[in-house]
């Protein structure tokens, strides 16, 4: 089953100017993975990063890449961001009418398929594509803005979903995204979330992100039951 606790740095708080050289720092941190959080503006309000930048950054570090596809239509661009060398897609459950469809297609393009629940969308509406995914995604937060307050009220779901992959009984990672700091990380995990989606928490600690992914990943170790 899925390891010990990752830190996915978001790149929506990082600086805009300096992306590539952020993508290094992250890494010299010590992060397990980067995430791109990938908005269009229809779904979401909020408009950020076409798979061209992603492109541009992927150079700049050996670290996994996932686009979190916040879009009305993740099946036209989801091969667009693997071409970018994002080796995980994850796609919302709210926009996808196909899903299961919408996921082997994205295991078709050589990428792990991973889904995403925002936080009024019930746990089981993945239990029908578990047998699909390497990731399922919880959201923490309403999705479009980075910065946001980490709604302690989806702790439950994250409890569902974290017993439905243990009883399907396949390697499937535990994603939690929105406001998280080391608090909310120590809850989360305890909850059973084992990848940690930060942004500002991150790029935005006085001590720099060395210090902040140390600090994040010591609080969601000690809480997680899976430590």
């Amino acid at each position: 089953m899925a390891g010990p606790v990752e830190i996915a740095p978001s790149m929506l708080a990082a600086d805009a100017s300096e992306l590539g050289l952020e993508c290094r720092a992250v890494e010299a941190a010590g992060a397990d993975r980067v995430h791109w959080d990938v908005m269009d503006g229809v779904f979401v309000p909020n408009l950020t990063y076409g798979p061209d930048l992603v492109a541009a950054c992927r150079p700049h570090t050996d670290l996994p890449f996932e686009a979190h596809l916040m879009v009305v239509d993740p099946d036209r661009l989801a091969p667009r961001y693997a071409e970018a060398g994002c080796g995980t897609l994850l796609i919302h459950v709210e926009t996808c009418p196909h899903l299961h469809r919408s996921l082997a297609a994205i295991r078709n393009l050589g990428a792990r398929p991973g889904v995403v629940l925002n936080p009024h969308t019930p746990a089981s509406a993945v239990s029908e594509v578990l047998d699909l995914v390497d990731e399922v995604l919880v959201m923490t937060v309403n999705p479009g803005f980075g910065g946001q307050r980490y709604l302690e009220s989806v702790e439950p779901k994250i409890s569902e979903v974290r017993r439905m992959i243990s009883e399907c009984g396949r390697d499937i990672d535990l994603e939690v995204d929105g406001g998280i700091d080391a608090a909310a990380a120590a809850r989360a995990a305890a909850a059973g979330a084992n990848v940690l989606v930060a942004g500002s928490a991150v790029f935005g600690h006085p001590g720099g992100p060395g210090r902040a992914v140390a600090d994040l990943r010591a609080a969601a170790s000690s809480a997680s039951p899976r430590a």
